[in-house]
């Protein structure tokens, strides 16, 4: 009987191993192929002159800030800063208990205005508006706290005025083209309805007054270049892969610009789950699949943000957990998209191999080292086997890593040193010996919380580390940067 029980586990861990990693493997080819291709066309974007700049679609930069008075400043100044023809940034503070809006209020002479906004979108209620005195494309919404991300992001989107809108996090450092090649499906494709970019990790890096001044990396901190991999990863190879397939099937909530209205006709985010992000992506795949209607989602690779990622054991286990919780749960809620006879890609494969090689993963790794433990402790596995198996899991892992380094180096060399690349490449090593184990339990602790409802608090610290102290304001700046953005450039000379 046992026997019997060890073979039937281990035949399921290794269809799941070879499933997920040459699923893997075969995305790493796509991005190959594709990858470059991508880049070309906006390096030529970048350097062609740009006179027609009145072709660009507005768009409106809502920015959700809870208790973000750390990072608040810095974030709003990059905004202003970047490179775009025409856009408005909307401020959502919900109900932060901290300073945030007094910080807000006298970093950037905001004065209170009495304006009316139609709701079209749920979300709590509305406590007043500010408009900034020096930048006018600057205003601030400030809202009883709704529990939510998806609840200060339909506050933003009821009270933005252009047909293009990106929610971001309070935390977010934008490149200044960032919505110049981000609005690039949009202008290519009318059936456009949403266009994701990269997002890389801040921690390390030193910002100045919104600029990023210098890439770089948290030599002592494990655990935020574990996650700069899992980012590496994520965006340079699994999202090319799907999007060459039609069939993304989530665009990260802190870099995604989307067409307003599509977003109005569904109701907005929802305030249901922990990944409003994926499930509203889910939600529109679904609703355009199920209607008839023809759209496009997008990924456009060489758009990057820089946030601020979680940088204790304490932090990143409860983001995790509460991330794989919001993934499982965002599934459940569009579960109809499973094999859906109008799906085509998407619902044939990508969603499959959403459930069973992400949402499920968690259960089938646990039980795969607990039973080859477990096995072994018996007998009934060999320390070479085991140690075999090992082996392979920890050389495919690093592998994927290192073609995602490669792939880094040669389209984008955001690492300046050489140093910079041995540091990713030695935690690439470390990551499979012990990391990606604990993770796995975080992640299977998150399908555990979905299964029996669990609620947990969905509040992160922000650090700010990353930033150097704002220099006091004077006129001679504020009039500079006035100028700037009643010229209709986001960026200086």
């Amino acid at each position: 009987m046992i026997w019997e029980l060890f073979l039937a586990s281990q035949w399921i861990c290794l269809i799941f191993f070879v499933g997920i990693n040459f699923s893997y493997l075969f995305f790493c080819i796509l991005s190959f192929a594709n990858l470059p291709k991508k880049v070309q066309n906006h390096t030529l974007l970048r350097e062609l002159p740009q006179p027609h700049t009145d072709f660009e679609i507005p768009i409106s930069l809502i920015v959700t800030a809870y208790n973000e008075e750390a990072v608040i400043v810095e974030s709003v100044r990059s905004l202003l800063q970047i490179d775009y023809s025409k856009y408005e940034i909307v401020v959502v503070n919900d109900g932060s208990k901290d300073s945030t809006l007094e910080i807000l209020k006298e970093e950037f002479d905001l004065i209170s205005l009495p304006i009316a906004v139609r709701q079209r979108l749920p979300h709590k209620p509305i406590r007043g508006f500010y408009q900034s005195a020096i930048y006018p494309n600057l205003r601030v919404v400030d809202k009883e706290n709704g529990g939510c991300k998806a609840d200060a992001s339909n506050t933003g989107i009821d009270a933005s005025i252009y047909p293009l809108i990106t929610p971001l996090d309070a935390d977010t450092i934008l490149e200044k083209d960032t919505f110049k090649l981000l609005v690039q499906p949009f202008l290519s494709d009318p059936n456009t309805i949403l266009a994701g970019g990269s997002i890389r990790v801040v921690n390390g890096c030193k910002v100045s007054k919104g600029f990023l001044e210098e890439i770089g990396l948290p030599y002592k901190n494990f655990y935020v270049l574990f996650q700069i991999l899992e980012y590496m990863r994520a965006f340079l190879f699994v999202r090319v892969g799907w999007e060459v397939m039609n069939a993304l099937p989530i665009v990260s909530g802190a870099m995604g610009l989307f067409h307003k209205e599509s977003l109005v006709e569904l109701g907005g985010f929802s305030r249901k789950t922990h990944a409003e992000d994926l499930e509203i992506t889910l939600r529109l795949h679904l609703h355009h699949i199920s209607t008839g209607k023809p759209y496009k989602i997008a990924y456009v690779p060489d758009a990057t943000c820089y946030t601020e990622v979680p940088d204790t054991y304490k932090s990143l286990r409860k983001q995790r957990v509460r991330w794989h919780q919001g993934f499982t749960e965002c599934l459940w809620f569009n579960r109809k998209l499973l094999f859906h006879p109008k799906g085509k890609v998407l619902s044939w494969v990508s969603i499959p191999f959403q459930i069973i090689f992400e949402a499920l993963s968690p259960l089938i790794e646990i039980g795969g080292y607990f039973s080859t433990i477990l096995f072994w402790y018996f007998g009934v596995l060999s320390y070479e086997g085991a140690l075999a198996l090992l082996c392979l899991a920890v050389g495919v892992g690093i592998l994927l890593t290192f073609v995602a380094l490669v792939l880094e180096e040669a389209m984008f060399r955001k690492y300046p040193k050489m140093s910079h690349l041995f540091i990713l490449f030695v935690a690439a090593v470390i990551e499979n010996l012990g990391y990606r184990q604990i993770n796995a339990w975080w992640r299977f602790t998150g399908l555990i919380y979905w299964a029996i409802g669990y609620e947990e608090s969905r509040a992160m610290a922000r650090s700010g580390a990353w930033q150097k102290s704002a220099a006091p304001k004077n006129s001679s700046q504020n009039e500079e940067d006035n100028s700037i953005i009643k010229g209709g450039q986001g960026s200086h000379t």
